[in-house]
């Protein structure tokens, strides 16, 4: 997987490091028994009592090498896995930042934070495992199989039979293993999704008193999660013990040649010990090798589906980095737009607009008509599936969406608000802002009385999505977010439903005061907040069915009749 190599790149020196001490370690481990075996071979068959005490030095020497390596391998694979998994982790984050969001879309955001945690973990740990016991097996078991048949070439002939069948027992595992763990991945997904879900919506569940239905979904997620864990875990604990009965049965091969050797005074007893040494080591090894392609499969799974955002490519492209100065016109030319691009119903059909800079535009119609998509192609959170959009004469497509967005300020349907003070929301909008700055921005929000009177003003720390403040102050603290920018183009998206009418005017006022010359779009339900439109635009199926002025699309225009008759109860005159 490409996103690996540069990791490899970064990393692969201090892991050859690990590598080489873990080398160590294992040569340590596998010249034991055959110092063993001359202890007692030489030794003890020959009441040297010199000889076993120089053997038995040699021994606690490289145990010593053996346990400096291993501290050191340790210390070298804790650093390298903790540093590789935080820039994985950091560096998948930066690029889910920038995918647009038709890339977003095509993941569930619950599945974003399963590959940016626990898939990343997986990752991770199988890094720290090569440098500690994933390589050591092998070495383990390579070495062992080498030294045992120097030792005893008869002996051997049980290795000869039983490594093969151990081979296509791992290799049947891996095979196997890696769809259940990509099920288990997606069912982990599922029961992220469910839980979001649930604590996004927590309060409307209270208040219908949906619990039941609610622990009916998590337990169905939770369940299927379950079966896939249990089916993946059965097929892995067939296979460790199967790899464990093949071995010990090849020990007790080795002790019945052996001894049958002894007897015929073909073997020492020196080396059947040594060989059950190595034979033993061999099992640990292989049993280790079972476990490396378990957490082989698991990592590979995840390695899978973090390696799907990094190959994401951001629909949004463009050729230049600058836009030339301006002051906010805004141009539509046959712009058609659809969230579904193989065929899907458009959404926005055949819009022709120009918004002049400095005007103040309402935007009204039903829901679902394309107030909310017509404004958020202008910032491009999307790109329009034919057409022209224009900012300042410029087309946007071919500008840096950050240099774009530099120029405007938007207030969202759903007001969004972040850990932190008032002071730190507010300052979102413009990051070298001074206080009274903030200040003056609260107070043509409408938002300064309420900050006021909170428990540290705007030092006061806001709750988990807000949750201490209602939904007006929440929709004027983004507002006030929003004009603190200063920019040249302000889109507010339905922003005042929360706030009362006499708040709302009081609002429009100041704004109309604060932003001279900006050119400000605002989306609304109530036909009041657009009656002073120095432009109104009436939407009904993704197309402009009216536009002019309160009085004009009263004269000439029966959708926005409609909605004035059931707003206001009374009829057109």
């Amino acid at each position: 997987m490409k996103f690996l190599s540069k990791y490899s790149k970064k990393y692969w020196k201090s892991f050859s490091l690990a590598v080489l001490f873990l080398t160590f370690e294992a040569i340590c481990d596998l010249l034991q028994p055959t110092i063993m075996a001359k202890i007692i071979d030489v030794g003890v068959a020959d009441k040297d009592i010199h000889y076993v005490l120089k053997m038995g030095g040699l021994m606690l020497f490289i145990t010593a090498v053996g346990a400096v390596s291993a501290s050191t391998r340790s210390i070298l694979a804790s650093i390298v896995s903790q540093n590789f998994g935080a820039e994985l982790r950091s560096d998948l984050f930066h690029k889910i930042q920038r995918l647009s969001f038709k890339n977003l879309d095509q993941f569930d955001r619950a599945s974003l934070i399963t590959r940016l945690t626990n898939d990343v973990t997986q990752v991770q740990v199988f890094v720290n495992g090569l440098m500690r016991i994933f390589v050591k097996a092998p070495l383990l078991a390579i070495g062992g199989l080498i030294m045992a048949t120097r030792l005893n070439l008869h002996l051997a002939v049980v290795l000869a039979v039983i490594v093969p069948f151990v081979a296509v027992l791992i290799m049947t595992n891996l095979r196997l293993g890696f769809p259940l763990f990509a099920k288990v991945q997606n069912a982990l997904d599922k029961v992220n999704s469910v839980m979001r879900e649930y604590l996004s919506g927590v309060r409307v569940v209270k208040a219908f008193n949906r619990f039941d239905v609610e622990i009916g979904k998590f337990t169905k997620a939770n369940e299927q999660f379950k079966n896939q864990s249990v089916a993946a875990n059965r097929l892995m604990a067939i296979f460790s013990p199967a790899i464990m009965l093949t071995v010990n049965l090849g020990i007790v091969a080795v002790i019945w040649l052996g001894g049958w050797g002894v007897d015929n005074g073909d073997i020492q007893v020196g080396h059947i010990i040594a060989f059950i040494n190595y034979m033993t080591q061999i099992l640990f090894s292989l049993m280790m090798i079972s476990m490396v392609f378990n957490m082989f499969v698991r990592a590979r799974a995840s390695a899978g589906r973090i390696n799907e955002v990094f190959l994401q490519e951001s629909h949004l492209t463009w050729k230049k980095e600058t836009l030339q100065p301006g002051s906010g016109r805004i141009d539509f030319e046959n712009v058609s737009f659809s969230y579904d691009e193989s065929g899907g119903e458009p959404v926005l059909k055949n819009i022709n607009l120009t918004i002049l800079p400095g005007e103040m535009v309402g935007i009204i119609g039903s829901t679902g008509s394309g107030k909310s998509t017509l404004v958020g192609l202008i910032p491009r959170f999307y790109d329009a599936l034919s057409g022209t959009i224009k900012v300042d004469g410029e087309e946007i497509r071919y500008i840096n969406p950050k240099k774009l967005r530099e120029k405007m300020a938007i207030v969202p349907q759903k007001n969004i608000l972040f850990s932190g003070s008032i002071a730190e929301n507010i300052r979102w909008g413009k990051e070298d802002a001074t206080q009274e700055d903030i200040e003056e921005a609260s107070r043509i929000a409408c938002a300064a009385d309420f900050i006021a009177v909170a428990p540290e003003g705007y030092e006061t720390r806001i709750g988990q999505s807000g949750v201490n403040f209602s939904g007006g102050q929440k929709q004027r603290m983004s507002i006030a977010r929003a004009l603190l920018k200063k920019p040249d183009i302000l889109i507010l998206d339905d922003s005042t439903s929360a706030v009362d009418v006499a708040t709302e005017a009081k609002m429009k006022a100041g704004l109309r005061k604060y932003a001279q010359g900006m050119t400000c779009i605002q989306i609304a339900q109530r036909i009041t907040s657009i009656l002073d439109a120095d432009k109104i635009i009436v939407l009904d199926h993704g197309e402009i069915v009216g536009m002019g002025t309160h009085t004009e699309l009263l004269a000439e225009c029966k959708i926005y009749q409609e909605i004035y008759r059931s707003q206001m109860g009374k009829e057109v005159l």
